[in-house]
């Protein structure tokens, strides 16, 4: 059961001027399609411009707080907040799950706790206080839930595996890497995806997840771990 989006208002200190923006935030297409809701009122355009507004903060408050940081480091830094394991970090932080209306085939397979539909619903939130109260108030909001999950090394606390390996492969010149979805399964509502990694010709590591993203997650893990590579935190 979804609590009361007042109740999340309250916590983070926050009132919307256009409560539908932030209903529609949280509105995941599932529920939108068993309500046979017309018009685009699931959270999936607010994703899209949340995900440009993400970019842009994270981007800036990186450039100001590291100056001394180049263009690479500051992209693989950027990389780690917005990749779909930080924002489920994130999203979970703030118990996001608890607040999505959801159809009940998805409620029923667990998809509060779906990490391609956390990572999403953060997107859409950001998107939509964008929309609702402006960049600053945005940028204020990341501060205050974001930017302090950053090390003052400048490194935050989640594991971007595909970013590792690539960088790995790179430096060693060990070659192209490659993710393949081998399979889908599952109904619309509870998909799962297999995914593998090649450096190459060769498998590297397989992995499964409830969206592409983490099951290439999944993958470049498994593949690390083959080529002894030490994680950097």
């Amino acid at each position: 059961m979804n609590r009361d989006l007042k109740a999340l208002q309250r916590a983070i200190g926050i009132s919307f001027q256009n409560p539908e923006l932030l209903k529609q935030a949280f509105t995941h297409s599932s529920y939108v399609n068993e309500h046979r809701i017309s018009g685009p009122k699931d959270n999936e355009r607010l994703e899209f411009l949340g995900d440009a507004v993400l970019e842009l903060t994270v981007s800036e408050f990186l450039f100001f707080t590291y100056p001394g940081r180049m263009e690479g480091e500051l992209t693989k830094l950027r990389a780690s907040i917005v990749c779909e394991p930080s924002l489920v970090v994130f999203a979970e932080k703030l118990d996001f799950g608890a607040y999505v209306l959801l159809g009940k085939g998805e409620e029923l397979t667990g998809g509060r706790s779906r990490p391609a539909l956390l990572a999403d619903v953060f997107e859409a939130f950001i998107g939509a206080l964008y929309l609702d109260q402006g960049l600053e108030i945005a940028k204020n909001f990341l501060k205050r839930y974001v930017f302090t999950q950053i090390s003052i090394e400048g490194k935050l606390l989640v594991i971007d595996y595909k970013t590792q390996l690539q960088e790995h492969t790179q430096q060693h010149n060990l070659g192209i890497i490659e993710y393949r979805i081998v399979d889908e399964r599952g109904p619309a509502h509870d998909r799962e995806f297999i995914s593998e990694v090649y450096m190459g010709d060769q498998l590297l590591g397989n992995g499964i997840g409830r969206s592409k993203k983490e099951a290439e997650q999944q993958a470049a893990s498994k593949a690390l771990a083959k080529l002894n590579v030490t994680l950097q935190q």
